[in-house]
């Protein structure tokens, strides 16, 4: 029978196929690790003040790595090896974890693994806006994040399925992981380098570490105005971790607590692909205000809500939040960026946005020890509303 290609799916060419798959398995490896990763610290003796530490830094580095890097990108003209190096650093520190349970090695391998997100993440993005019109952007960034989220559905599953018929064989899970990162790393091969060297350019100048900021003080006023609105929001958008303590707190089991978090990455994977599609036909403002708006009824939804059913069409309208605004945020800014400028415009925000994460959770945690859970979900609640005024009043490019 005569197979017909879906209209919308013409718009995928073989370069974002490669990257969905390379972030399909290396989010695969890193998600199987993610429940884990506190509960084998601990297993080999390091301290809850030292998780926190080492969580720190490794964010922290990462922050600042994504700026330089994709300053570093532009400046030099290409995008491959970014990709490559990132994807395969972040393959490498799986093992080392499991081999060397020494502090100074541990804190190594956390921070070459975000080093390594750091070091891809404003290239890969340049390349998913390259392969992409101002039409389809919602598109290209919609199924790239769709297929990245699945390998978040499948490696907690895994490492479930894993731990059920051998509990606590922690290090073992390690060394599984790196099977996937490394499928990521031969998927990274198959990229091609297709951005050009602007011709007669200056000799190649170093990049300082942060350089990037001045690209803040000559970006379009435009783009300013939205990432501010942006970092904004991740300041009051703290780590997902709390509404699993919530769920924790308001009596649900450890099993539950997992299986909604799959959920809840299960419906974020499966909508991203069909909402990009929306957004370039709407636009990217209205869907990313949609999910401000899904983000602002779960907040105070679960500050308020006392029954357990609940907490799963909270988690499904937080999987819809996340699908209309990670991967829209970013081929939004793309649109009022730049050609030349991409890798540097997405480095820049999501530098911002890591320290500034690193900072909501701090305030969140603060909150809720002094004024309680409610508190903290509501205050994030009602501030988003103020930032969809904020979004809602400046004409943005589509």
């Amino acid at each position: 029978m005569l197979y017909i290609k879906p209209h919308f799916m013409k718009y995928i060419t073989k370069t974002v196929w490669v990257l969905s798959m390379v972030s399909l398995f290396t989010d695969m490896a890193s998600e199987m690790l993610y429940p884990v990763m506190p509960i084998y610290l601990e297993s080999i003796g390091f301290s809850i003040l030292f998780i926190g530490f080492l969580e720190g830094m490794a964010e922290a580095t990462a922050g600042l790595s994504k700026g330089y890097f994709g300053k570093y990108s532009d400046q030099m003209g290409i995008r491959a090896p970014f990709v490559r190096w990132g994807y395969a650093l972040s393959a490498i520190s799986k093992p080392i974890i499991a081999f060397f349970t020494f502090p100074l090695w541990i804190l190594f391998a956390r921070t070459m693994d975000r080093l390594g997100k750091g070091l891809r993440t404003g290239a890969r993005d340049a390349i998913l806006s390259d392969e992409a019109t101002p039409a389809t952007k919602g598109k290209i960034f919609g199924f790239h994040r769709s297929m990245d989220t699945l390998g978040a559905v499948l490696g907690p599953m895994l490492a479930l399925t894993y731990l059920y018929f051998y509990p606590k064989h922690y290090t073992t899970l390690f060394f599984i992981a790196f099977a996937p990162g490394l499928i990521a790393i031969a998927f990274s091969f198959l990229l091609t380098n297709k951005k050009k060297r602007e011709p007669a350019t200056a000799a190649f100048k170093p990049v300082s570490f942060f350089a990037f900021l001045n690209y803040w003080k000559d970006c379009h006023p435009e783009y300013r105005k939205l990432v501010s609105g942006l970092l904004l929001f991740t300041l009051i958008n703290s780590s997902d971790i709390f509404l699993l303590l919530k769920m924790k707190e308001a009596g649900l089991n450890d099993t539950s607590i997992i299986f909604i978090y799959i959920f809840y990455n299960l419906v974020y994977a499966v909508f991203s692909f069909p909402i990009g599609i929306l957004a370039d036909n709407i636009g990217m403002k209205k869907v990313f205000l949609s999910g401000l708006v899904f983000f602002t009824i779960v907040y105070i939804g679960m500050g308020l809500n006392k029954n357990l059913m609940i907490y799963y069409l909270l988690f499904f309208l937080y999987g819809l939040y996340a699908a209309s605004t990670e991967g829209i945020a970013k081929a939004w800014i793309t649109n009022i960026s730049e050609q030349k400028d991409t890798a540097t415009a997405i480095g820049t925000y999501t530098a911002f946005q890591s320290i500034l994460t690193l900072l909501a959770s701090s305030l969140a945690g603060a909150i809720w020890f002094t004024f309680g859970a409610e508190a903290t979900f509501l205050v994030s609640g009602f501030v988003t509303i103020v930032i969809i005024i904020y979004l809602a009043r400046f004409p943005f490019k589509k």
